[in-house]
């Protein structure tokens, strides 16, 4: 039963971070175009793969990592690798909700009002930075996480 939930565990883990990156790339390739078209749909689209996939991911990741952990035998915060991954994790994770979601819908809204005419391309780069670097943070801590979670080290 061990060597299920963790295969579910890695799977969840490999969709989750997958889809963050792929999120970043592909606005960032649609921003070469500065087509506010193109990117309100890019948008949407990340939105929708974020209530797909990474919502759900974060789901069966924390299942997944509680029920293996205790079926595995190691104590939740008294294994040093687990508990600051799971400090990681809710990092990203409160940098997701507080930051990435807002911006998303911000800029899928410049976008949006920008088919109308008069799209503001700097105006919507400099909110795609914020969105691209807290990406990046959110992305980043779990990466870190996974790190642990394959190195075990004795922390």
């Amino acid at each position: 039963m061990y060597l299920l939930i963790k295969l579910l565990h890695v799977v969840a883990v490999v969709a989750f971070l997958g889809n963050i990156a792929t999120g970043l790339f592909w606005h960032v390739h649609a921003a070469r175009t500065r087509d506010p078209r193109l990117l309100a749909h890019t948008m949407d689209g990340i939105i929708r793969s974020d209530r797909l996939f990474t919502i759900p991911g974060v789901i069966v990741i924390v299942t997944t990592g509680v029920f293996g952990a205790i079926s595995g035998g190691f104590p939740l915060l008294r294994t040093g690798w687990i508990a600051w991954t799971l400090v990681l994790f809710a990092i990203s994770g409160l940098i997701f909700m507080f930051r990435v979601v807002p911006l998303q819908r911000q800029l899928r809204a410049l976008a949006q009002a920008g088919m109308a005419g008069g799209f503001d391309y700097a105006d919507y780069h400099r909110m795609a930075r914020r969105w691209e670097i807290w990406g990046a943070a959110a992305l980043l801590a779990p990466v870190a996480g996974l790190v642990l979670m394959v190195l075990k080290p004795a922390l």
